[in-house]
């Protein structure tokens, strides 16, 4: 069973997302998500191309060495860790989620990042319309033990999330984090049609976000870009308490 509190998470970000920056948002987030990173050659092998173009990547000599050292430095850090990744292929996959639940953390499945090189490679977002890998890729991961989600992108062309969340779930999945883009009610799509922790991202920065995810039936609500703002951080944190909190959800 996925449960944290505060109902807020910090969002991973390739390259950013790491221990120290989980850390420093730990005061407001009850959950961090850290990542992405690469975990299979033939991600790596995109990843390193993402580097050739000035973006942001996490690309260590040994990706798993990688995992489980950042979660080990949050061992004495109230919140609840989770990493973010990608690969093509599901021995991997299983590795990590070893990593992840020897240090009672979540392992999220990457099918999101929708950067060319990724999707050319098999992993991202072409997962989405790959929905049959995408489950044996859950029924793998979640066969280890570890606590298993999906990290899903709305408005693909041709894919319906609420189907293949109620899929994710009969794999094992545990929790879906939803970027919603601009199709909010999504989030509700999903919650209606599932047992899943439904965590909502996109656009959440205020009160009037967090409000409107709630009331499409998320369990918690993430932030990604401002996760590193405090200012933000607080605000969301308030908006989390009252719409989201314990005795917002009785």
């Amino acid at each position: 069973m996925v449960s944290f509190t505060p109902r807020l998470a910090l969002a991973s970000l390739s390259g950013a997302a790491d221990a120290d920056w989980a850390r420093a948002g730990a005061a407001y987030a009850g959950a961090a998500f850290l990542g992405g990173i690469a975990v299979d050659e033939a991600s790596r092998g995109a990843a390193r191309d993402l580097l050739e173009r000035d973006r942001s990547e996490f690309l260590p000599p040994d990706p798993f060495a990688f995992v489980d050292d950042q979660l080990a430095a949050l061992a004495d850090v109230p919140v609840q860790p989770a990493f973010n990744v990608r690969s093509a292929t599901p021995d991997p996959l299983v590795e990590a989620a070893r990593v992840c639940r020897d240090r009672d953390a979540f392992l999220e499945l990457n099918a999101h990042c929708r950067q060319d090189e990724l999707c050319a490679v098999g992993c991202g977002e072409s997962l989405l319309a790959d929905a049959d890998r995408l489950q044996r890729y859950v029924e793998r991961a979640s066969a280890t033990g570890a606590t298993v989600g999906v990290k899903v992108r709305a408005e693909v062309p041709g894919v319906d999330l609420a189907p293949l969340a109620r899929d994710l779930e009969d794999a094992g999945a545990a929790f879906i984090h939803v970027d919603a883009m601009d199709s909010e009610s999504v989030i509700a799509d999903i919650a209606s049609t599932t047992d899943l922790f439904v965590v909502a991202n996109n656009g959440v920065r205020d009160e009037a976000t967090v409000r409107e995810y709630a009331a499409y039936g998320a369990d918690a609500v993430s932030v990604g870009r401002p996760s590193d703002d405090p200012v933000v951080l607080e605000r969301v944190r308030d908006a989390v308490d009252r719409h989201l909190g314990v005795e917002a959800t009785r």
